[in-house]
């Protein structure tokens, strides 16, 4: 069959196209956007045998429900999900994530739910028939910037599919693993807090608010005393600054944050935990530890050997 695509029966929560993400944009106020959990996005990718940087989609809790139309294909879903695969002989099988799995014309992939986590990953082999904007498949929603028109998913929509390429049977057996602490370097605001709200902010729980989505995760805790001044001239921002607003509750800026902003700023989270923060659940708790610059970058370069590891791992 040619053509091959999807129709999206239900398009589910925040489900959008994401690749590496978009660069050196942040002049025209465009961040990097991109996928949240980049090894579980790279993961989707490798099983399948697509390129590294071919679009996925991600989804945030319930994802898409897609009825495929075309010749045998793989798929793959990555993360903690929950899904279902409808066959047009009216049979269904339970999904299982990290494995490729054959469809067939007709058949219905119901990405039901993520477990215990936000943000998973659905790859096709042969990949999403997209143009890229700005040299990136990354969808950035409040800019609508991205294919799609800079959407999300919609009901009813076709979404149309590249030829398919060689595709062997994989599976890896992966299990993302938890971390105690959210590990931080100081903000170049540090100093504005009181010695009390600096201790409170690096011992105390932080709750995971529902006010949390692509562009910033709110937190709700001891409130941190601001000592100088709660508003400051607009800096330059990047993925995983803590920005303190005048209410004293802390806001982690994500992958689709605004590129400049007021707010002081206590810390960064480092780049090794990012894909581990973002898949915490609103009522969660966590709790923050200060570490050097030189221990986050070598946590980075241990962050990246991890991942190629794993990457290597599939055959």
């Amino acid at each position: 069959m040619k053509n091959d695509y999807f129709k999206v029966i239900r398009a589910g929560l925040n489900s959008t196209f994401q690749d590496h993400g978009r660069k050196n944009l942040y002049h025209i106020g465009l961040p990097f956007s991109g996928s949240m959990d980049k090894r579980n996005y790279l993961i989707a990718n490798k099983l399948i045998n697509n390129n590294k940087n071919d679009a996925a989609i991600e989804f945030a809790f319930q994802g898409p429900s897609l009825k495929y139309f075309g010749l045998p294909r793989n798929i793959v879903i990555t993360g903690s999900v929950n899904f279902k695969i409808y066959k047009d002989n009216n049979s269904q099988e339970n999904g299982e994530c990290y494995k490729t799995i054959k469809i067939d014309n007709g058949d219905i992939i119901d990405i039901i739910s993520t477990n215990k986590s936000v943000y998973g990953y659905f790859c096709i082999n042969g990949g999403f028939k997209l143009d890229k904007v700005w040299d990136s498949f990354s969808t950035t929603v409040r800019a609508k910037v991205g294919p799609n028109n800079g959407n999300k998913l919609i009901d009813g929509q076709k979404i149309l599919l590249n030829d398919p390429s060689n595709s062997p049977h994989r599976k890896l057996n992966f299990l993302d693993s938890k971390i105690e602490f959210i590990r931080v370097i100081k903000g170049t605001n540090f100093d504005f807090f009181s010695e009390q709200s600096i201790k409170d902010f690096f011992s105390k729980y932080y709750t995971v608010t529902k006010l949390t989505d692509r562009m910033g995760m709110r937190l709700e805790g001891n409130k941190l005393n601001n000592i100088k001044s709660t508003n400051i001239k607009s800096e330059g921002l990047i993925k995983g600054t803590i920005q303190v607003p005048a209410d004293g509750q802390p806001i982690i800026l994500l992958s689709d944050h605004g590129t400049i902003g007021g707010y002081p700023k206590i810390g960064v989270v480092i780049s090794a935990d990012y894909d581990k923060i973002v898949q915490i659940t609103p009522g969660s708790k966590i709790k923050f530890k200060e570490i050097k610059l030189k221990d986050a970058e070598n946590l980075y370069k241990l962050y990246t050997m991890e991942t190629n590891n794993i990457l290597n791992r599939i055959i």
